[in-house]
């Protein structure tokens, strides 16, 4: 039997999933790596920690399925989308850490674009003007850090989202080392032109970003390169699919015709709708972006609604205020209280995203009282989750036309059935997970599946999604109307914190 491979580098951790032929996982493996915290709002990863990863998860997952990497007829890459690495092609270094996307370090580099830079950066991007994208990231790294300028002026530095970095280190890195990303990653850098998917001269020249250090933009899925011999395969493999996480989220829930969503539960939150070949500017604070481009057909194109801290929450609860040991234990503790005792936790910890865009915005508990637990506590942190989510469905209904009638889920929190049974609650509509919830590294080996013909059409890939389980929303819960309108006044309360 033939296998294809998938290499999800996310923003805590990369794996390697190995998948057969019916969609089903055959083998796979996942390791952390450090997150790096320098100061207030600074969030980095060491791009060459990364990689190593990447290697290590590939090793284990093979190992672990024990098969060999020709065993393998192609691989997709996924990954963390707006983060930033530059490196050095003639020594394989990292330049600095990567910058992540929760980084909001280039906050007043964006305050001082002009209103007309910025009309035009939102018109031709459909993104926001926030530190979140890419562009303002590379030209941070341009201005600030010791020898990029230099390794530019000689013709050595190369710039990409991590979904480069690993396609070029993949391929060869100093020796051959293939220089692309895909449309996806691409649209999320705020340098990339919509209507002709290619970097834009003008928006090259706001970010002041010279092209020579970007990637080649290429189709989601196609032949890119082959593995480097050499390398954690052994073999030269197609790598055959790239596509940013939450667009391989889409393609892994066959999310393939317009009107069809899903929203992935992550470090953040993240809910996209497909509007087809169309192109829809969102007037309600949520983004237009490249959904999938499958070689040589026509790109599709999403509106999306970011939410910066969801899964992240959790995290924070159980490193920082040490309440919970383990992610998974938040469910049984927030079990045990019937209601959040009137507490509303809102965790803008890094601003505000989709809908409001307000940098200013700094995260709040409110509504403690002396009988408030850490139970409560657990329990707003779910419901925080649950009514992110339901503000960027609402703001995606107005803006496309068309009411929700039943929400596909994927992602880590999905395992927590009291917050999957929230999220219906709160939004009043059904809540579906499929059989695979970890639908981001199954997207992108769709992806390159489809380009070497392991997978004849998405029409096949669309008869193998199957559910796992249904959420039914209550009509006497409480949470879609008084719990809804008490969180609108506590995210009130966190806007205007920095000057």
């Amino acid at each position: 039997m033939s296998y294809i491979g998938s290499l999800d580098q996310g923003t805590s951790s990369t794996r390697f999933m190995i998948f057969d032929k019916a969609g089903r996982v055959v083998g796979q493996h996942q390791l952390e790596h450090r997150q790096i915290l320098p100061k207030a709002g600074w969030v980095e990863h060491d791009a060459f920690e990364i990689w190593q990863r990447a290697q290590e998860v590939i090793t284990g997952a093979l190992k672990q399925a024990d098969l060999l990497g020709s065993d393998l007829v192609g691989i997709g890459i996924t990954n963390q989308r707006e983060t930033i690495v530059i490196w050095d092609k003639k020594t394989g270094h990292p330049l600095s850490n990567a910058i992540v996307w929760q980084d909001t370090r280039t906050g007043e580099f964006l305050s001082g674009l002009t209103p007309t830079q910025c009309k035009t950066i939102t018109f031709k991007t459909g993104l926001a003007i926030a530190p979140y994208f890419s562009g303002s990231k590379i030209n941070w790294l341009i201005k600030n850090v010791p020898g990029v300028q230099k390794a530019i002026t000689d013709g050595r530095a190369l710039v990409g989202t991590i979904d480069s970095w690993l396609l070029w280190n993949l391929s060869g890195g100093v020796r051959d080392g293939v220089h692309a990303t895909d449309v996806t990653n691409a649209s999320r850098t705020l340098l990339m032109n919509l209507e002709t998917l290619s970097w834009d001269e003008e928006l090259l020249k706001i970010f002041q970003v010279p092209i020579e250090i970007l990637p080649k933009i290429r189709s989601s899925s196609e032949i890119y390169a082959k593995t480097d011999p050499a390398g954690p395969f052994g073999t030269a493999i197609p790598i055959a699919g790239i596509l940013g996480d939450q667009q391989a989220a889409m393609v892994g829930q066959v999310c393939f015709d317009r009107g069809e969503s899903k929203t992935t539960y992550g470090t953040g939150n993240f809910a996209l709708l497909n509007t087809g070949t169309k192109i829809v500017r969102s007037k309600n604070g949520l983004l237009t972006t490249v959904c999938f481009k499958f070689g040589d057909q026509p790109a599709y194109f999403a509106l999306e609604g970011s939410v910066a801290v969801t899964g992240s929450a959790i995290q924070w609860l159980r490193d920082q205020l040490q309440i919970i040991s383990s992610a998974a234990e938040i469910e049984a503790l927030a079990e045990t209280v019937s209601d959040n005792g009137g507490i509303y936790f809102v965790p803008a910890f890094s601003g505000l995203f989709a809908p409001y865009w307000r940098n200013d915005a700094r995260g709040v508990i409110v509504g403690l009282t002396r009988a408030a637990t850490k139970a409560h506590l657990a329990r707003a942190a779910l419901e925080a989750i649950c009514y992110q989510t339901r503000e960027v469905l609402d703001a995606m209904s107005v803006d496309s036309g068309v009411k929700l009638t039943e929400m596909r889920v994927d992602g880590g929190i999905t395992a927590n059935n009291l917050c999957m049974q929230m999220q219906a609650d709160v939004m009043q509509i059904e809540i579906t997970r499929p059989m695979i919830a970890e639908t981001t590294a199954l997207g992108a080996a769709y992806a390159a599946g489809l380009a070497v013909k392991f997978w004849s059409d998405t029409k096949e890939l669309k008869e193998q999604w199957q559910q796992s389980r249904r959420w039914n929303p209550s009509s006497a819960s409480e949470l879609a109307t008084t719990g809804f309108i008490t969180w609108k006044k506590a995210i009130e309360r966190t806007l205007n914190w920095i000057d």
